[in-house]
């Protein structure tokens, strides 16, 4: 079984991944983030590590959903290979912090990606609001997130929202963070786990 968390950045998705790797006793799969050589010069100059930045996820995310499959064992996985594609190297585009030449390579090599590999079993987003995100941003203190530009929160969460609203390829939860507060609420906690125990096992 694999189920995979998506959401912007800030919205607790590394947080969900542990509770539920305790709850049911599944391997949790975080994604690299303090060992990313790009991510710190990223934030310092978006248009010249836009590329290098993504092509590095992709890689990683391409490699861990190989790495599951593989196993046959339950899985969490904290980020999918989509949201890279679907979600982060469009909105650099759009923003023109990466060139059309970067951008269709790029796709070209999701598309391929994507082709070799299966949906996980259960996507859960966390949707949230900006003035959410920006708080738990500022309190978890990453400094290479301290630069973080409004304008581009907002766009990332533009994304989520439109691409959420047609994902048809595996079973879909969603959870509104504004409102539900795992990390600090067990009753919200299990809120989640009795939504994801009916979708996994049609449990009502």
């Amino acid at each position: 079984m694999h189920i995979a968390v998506a959401g912007n950045i800030g919205s607790g998705k590394t947080t969900l991944t542990r509770l539920l790797s305790k709850h049911y006793n599944w391997e949790a799969k975080y994604e690299e983030v303090d060992h990313n050589p790009y991510l710190s010069d990223f934030y310092n100059d978006m248009p010249r590590w836009s590329f290098n930045l993504q092509v590095f996820f992709l890689n990683q995310r391409f490699k861990g959903i190989v790495d599951i499959q593989r196993s046959q064992m339950n899985v969490i996985q904290d980020r999918t290979i989509y949201e890279d594609a679907m979600i982060f190297a469009p909105n650099l585009h759009t923003m023109g912090l990466m060139s059309s030449r970067d951008f269709e390579n790029y796709r070209s090599l999701f598309e391929l990606m994507i082709s070799l590999v299966k949906p996980p079993d259960l996507l859960i987003y966390l949707k949230s609001s900006i003035p959410n995100l920006v708080s738990q941003i500022h309190k978890r203190g990453r400094e290479f997130e301290s630069g973080i530009r409004i304008d581009y929160l907002s766009g990332l969460n533009d994304r989520y929202e439109k691409w959420i609203t047609s994902y048809s390829d595996s079973k879909l939860l969603i959870v509104d963070v504004d409102e539900n507060k795992f990390e600090d609420r067990i009753e919200d906690l299990r809120i989640v786990i009795d939504k994801i125990d009916a979708q996994l096992h049609g449990l009502f």
